[in-house]
């Protein structure tokens, strides 16, 4: 079983629009969607949920008015700022400030704070027309969106595992932070996807570092909407051969992939017989030989 992880160094590259429609040529496959903090994968794969899981995040403190003193301990021990007087001067903790660290639980002389974790976060495994999908929906201000790929990533490759899979296709986030980590944490193959602009070059630069740490042999690197900036494509590919990158594929713009996600489909089942297609194609053939 091969895991092929799908990556941009920014959002709005069209890395997830590439990943469905290689979804749609990929045989004996499982998807999982690592963008847990934005998840839109499911929007072109319409999911069928099977499975509804809670992840549990980060430790949120509150507390008993009952027995709070006010004495004020908490607020000094606080790094966070998250404690304050409400309009009747009663203590209370800022959940959206609370960074969940329990301190003020352990400081407290009277036992009168409490933590609990937040069950604000959902995964899930479904049936798509490509095959089983494992996705996942994080509550805004969540944190700990690393492990919870991890734990998706975990469930992809068990399913994969029970139905002999050929591949798992992780469709990665932008970046280069806790997610994205996560994201290609032992994966055997990346494709970069690469928008052509500066901040797209910069950005990728990073994600390149991030792919070099972790010592993964295959990196492949697609440069979508190419023609949009000619000249700065030139300097892309300049220094992805200074890094050993393969550009497996040059996107043109078209307004046809548009149009297919408006129709919610990927652009091979769209226009099948299209320029954009046929790459797409190609850009799988590469990636599995």
């Amino acid at each position: 079983m091969k895991e092929i992880t799908i990556l941009s160094g920014k959002g709005g590259t069209g890395k997830t629009s590439i990943t469905a429609a290689i979804a749609s040529v990929a045989e004996n496959a499982v998807f999982c969607d690592n963008d847990v903090d934005a998840a839109d994968l499911h929007l072109i794969l319409k999911p069928e949920i099977e499975e509804e899981h809670t992840y549990l995040g980060n430790y949120i403190a509150f507390i008993h008015e009952d027995k709070c003193t006010n004495c004020g301990i908490c607020v000094d021990y606080c790094r966070f700022d998250a404690i304050h007087p409400d309009e009747n001067e009663q203590l209370y903790i800022n959940p959206f400030q609370c960074e969940g660290c329990r301190l003020c639980e352990r400081v407290c002389p009277e036992q009168a704070i409490t933590s609990e974790q937040s069950s604000n976060n959902k995964w899930f495994v479904s049936n798509t027309r490509f095959g089983k999908l494992v996705h996942a929906k994080m509550g805004p201000g969540e944190e700990n969106s690393g492990k919870l790929v991890s734990e998706i990533r975990q469930k992809a490759k068990e399913i994969a595992k029970n139905i002999n899979a050929d591949y798992v296709i992780n469709d990665g986030p932008p970046g280069i932070g806790c997610s994205a980590i996560s994201s290609v944490t032992g994966t055997n193959t990346v494709i970069l996807i690469i928008e052509p602009t500066l901040s797209g070059m910069h950005d990728i630069e990073r994600v390149i570092e991030l792919t070099k740490s972790f010592k993964i042999d295959d990196v492949f690197a697609v440069i979508n909407k190419f023609d949009i900036n000619v000249e700065t494509v030139s300097k892309i590919e300049k220094m992805l051969k200074a890094k050993n990158i393969p550009v497996i594929a040059k996107l043109p713009f078209d307004k046809q992939m548009v149009e297919a996600m408006i129709n919610e489909q990927t652009i091979v089942e769209y226009k099948p017989k299209s320029e954009l297609a046929k790459k797409i194609k190609e850009i799988w053939n590469v990636v599995i030989s």
